[in-house]
């Protein structure tokens, strides 16, 4: 080989190796110099919300992190930091239609909405903290009772909830 070609391979490898791309199938992109997460239990501050939702919600959102991310969990002192608060749960009425000869109306679909306050710490970068609220909902019919649904529109909001969160904190497009 001649002199020019190993001096060609020499810099291609170099170049090669000093690039650092980091590929991910969810979107996120985490820097390399983050290794730990820490995310405290979500707080319920929503009067109506059942009291399983705080402890549900936080474990949802270690999951997210846990299976699309390669940070590790740590109980506090992460290089970032999630903590959060449920700040409201309610049901309203959504599609009108009318009922009866006497003509009352009544909802023909219910929604029911979750509210989470996140705050997001990054101890190497500051310019990526925000405290920022997240909403998500689920619709389901009058005819069903809440308490019969409520579970599984839960599980609808919270894995909305969850994939917002996780793509405000790590997506960066």
């Amino acid at each position: 080989m001649t002199y020019f070609f190993k001096f060609f391979i020499l810099c291609t490898f170099i170049s090669l190796h000093s690039c650092k791309v980091n590929y991910s199938f969810s979107g996120a992109s985490v820097d390399s110099n983050l290794k730990t997460i820490s995310i405290s239990s979500f707080q319920n501050f929503a009067s109506l919300a059942p009291p399983t939702l705080s402890l549900s919600l936080t474990e949802a959102l270690r999951n997210i992190i846990s299976s699309q991310s390669s940070l590790k969990m740590v109980t506090r002192g992460g290089d970032l930091s999630l903590e959060g608060k449920i700040v409201g749960y309610s049901t309203n009425p959504l599609a009108i239609q009318a009922t009866g000869s006497n003509g009352q109306n009544s909802a023909a679909l219910t929604r029911l909405t979750i509210t989470v306050q996140v705050k997001f710490t990054n101890s190497k970068d500051e310019k990526q903290n925000f405290d920022q609220n997240f909403v998500q909902f689920a619709d389901f019919n009058s005819s069903s009772n809440l308490t019969d649904e409520e579970s599984r529109l839960i599980k609808i909001i919270e894995e909305k909830l969850t994939q917002d969160i996780f793509n405000r904190c790590f997506s960066n497009w």
